[in-house]
């Protein structure tokens, strides 16, 4: 079993024999559950690029106070590295192992200031989960699906910088996922996209994908 926490925009906490925290930007974040010091740490910090939104500086803060891996790609594990923090580089390629936890970097469409924006399939305690990072929807998505075959996908709904709902809807049939978390969305007014037309577009399609809308600090276990 992993217990899967929203902590708010793209941060979440994944727990089962090990924690991970994928892209934890606590302070500054205004749908955050908790604060930073309330943060108990990680054994892998997940960064799929270095957007202030998305919790790198957190990530070294709690690496350097806690211990744990900044995982991410390699200019910015680099990076990290340089100010302090331990880290592992990778690249969009295969699996690999950190702390117990298998990883595999994955293609987004999108920017980052150091390196390229990635989003990653994360494998725990036998479940696979697929967070895309800030991305727009590609048909490569389908490779993703075939390949890893995530039990469950973290999916941008909001627009502008992101996927929205119909893009979303695309990216659900191409993944073939059976269960979907919204996230990155309402977090700033530019950030339009609904979870309730996300679900009015898969039923659409014919899609029997349940869509899980988590409130920040809630959590949904598989």
């Amino acid at each position: 079993m992993v217990r899967v926490t929203f902590l708010g925009h793209s941060a979440f906490l994944l727990e089962g024999s090990k924690r991970i925290l994928i892209d934890p930007w606590i302070e500054g974040n205004p749908q955050s559950p908790i604060k930073l010091e309330e943060c108990k740490g990680a054994e892998v910090y997940l960064i799929t690029h270095d957007h202030g939104d998305h919790g790198l500086n957190d990530a070294i803060k709690l690496s350097k106070l806690h211990g744990g891996t900044i995982v991410s790609i390699y200019e910015i594990a680099e990076k990290a590295r340089m100010e302090g923090a331990s880290s592992l580089g990778a690249n969009i390629g295969s699996f690999f192992d950190v702390n117990g936890v298998k990883i595999v970097l994955t293609k987004a469409l999108h920017s980052s200031g150091t390196g390229a924006p990635v989003g990653a399939v994360i494998g725990l305690d036998g479940r696979r989960v697929y967070h895309a990072g800030d991305t727009g929807v590609f048909y490569d998505m389908r490779i993703i699906g075939e390949l890893y075959r995530p039990d469950l996908a973290l999916l941008p709904i909001g627009g502008h910088y992101v996927m929205g709902p119909l893009e979303a809807s695309l990216a659900i049939e191409l993944l073939g996922v059976s269960k979907v978390i919204p996230m990155h969305y309402r977090t700033f007014p530019v950030l339009k996209g609904e979870p309730d037309e996300l679900r009015r577009l898969v039923e659409s399609k014919g899609l029997k994908t349940e869509i899980i809308v988590l409130k920040p600090g809630e959590s949904y276990e598989i």
